[in-house]
């Protein structure tokens, strides 16, 4: 948050494109979520319990992490241009963020037995995904108001 708002003081005009940029992104991934609730027939089919090893788990999570371009386009882009208009406020923005980042992880990790049998089916999927979709369209709407 603070990286991006030093450099969009130094060049006022990527807010602007970050701004749009993310806007374009999110309309994009909103109107993809809103393909897949009107096409998708996917469903969740779990194989089965796999051993692993800690090593091998450790490995996944920081490939999925640091190698996600999401998280790239997630952190530093989207919250930076939305961080930019809390002005001084921008800590207090960012705690935020890493709160409900912290809260919504920690519950898909644990939550995931329990929603199990509900995304086994796919009108769950389908609704998902238009809430997604909806979350999305808001979000660009806000960035761009």
């Amino acid at each position: 948050m603070l990286g991006f708002g030093a450099i969009v003081k130094a060049y006022p005009q990527i807010e602007l494109i970050a701004r749009f940029g993310g806007a374009a992104f999110l309309i994009a991934y909103g109107l993809k979520s809103f393909y897949a609730a009107y096409r998708s027939d996917q469903a969740l089919v779990a194989e089965g319990d796999a051993a692993s090893s800690a090593l091998k788990i450790a490995f996944t999570c920081l490939a999925f992490t640091w190698l996600n371009p999401h998280v790239y386009l997630d952190t530093v882009f989207l919250l930076g241009a939305i961080s930019v208009q809390y002005g001084e406020q921008q800590h207090i923005f960012g705690v935020g963020a890493v709160c409900a980042s912290f809260v919504f992880f920690f519950s898909l990790g644990y939550g995931a037995r329990v929603l199990r049998p509900i995304f086994a089916k796919p009108s769950a999927w389908r609704v998902l995904d238009f809430v997604i979709g909806t979350i999305m369209i808001a979000l660009a709407i806000n960035l761009l108001v």
